[in-house]
């Protein structure tokens, strides 16, 4: 199994980077991590709608170049569907069974995801009302993978 996360933005911040290949380095006993960054678009604060639009087009095109035919995509989004960590790792295990041998989750810019990024995803998910910067989503939900995989394989992780 694969599991590839594609974001929208480099990763500047040493603490995160490092946070984040910890977690690829410890996932790795369980499943194959990839990470893609695609270019984000500069946004100023009080953009137009069209504006905004035509970023969410931009990095949309470039994210929807990342995802394969066979890829499960799931898109982080405030409005998708949100659960615990153990109903996560139920719902990986359940796509899992379902022979889904490559689940690409999606992180969007400061904009959120397109229209099309977000009608090409095969499910939605939450993982809280907040809003999180998206380097810091990246250690968030490569924690919560390696979480469901301790779950998964009923090994002890602290809670």
């Amino acid at each position: 199994m694969r599991i590839k996360v594609v974001a929208v933005g480099r990763c500047r911040e040493t603490f995160f980077t490092d946070a984040c290949r910890e977690y690829e380095k410890r996932l790795s006993a369980y499943v194959r991590t990839e990470i893609v960054e695609v270019k984000d678009e500069a946004l100023a604060e009080n953009a137009s709608a069209a504006e905004v639009r035509k970023v969410l087009d931009t990095e949309g095109k470039r994210i929807l170049e990342k995802l394969r035919d066979q890829d499960h995509v799931i898109a982080l989004d405030l409005r998708g569907d949100a659960f615990d960590s153990p109903g996560m790792a139920e719902r990986l295990q359940r796509l899992m069974l379902l022979g889904k041998s490559s689940i690409v989750f999606v992180i969007g810019g400061s904009a959120g995801l397109s229209p099309e990024v977000l009608a090409r995803a095969d499910a939605r998910w939450s993982f809280s009302k907040l809003t999180f910067p998206h380097q810091l989503m990246r250690v968030i939900l490569l924690e919560q993978v390696y979480r469901s995989f301790r779950i998964i394989n009923h090994e002890p992780y602290h809670k």
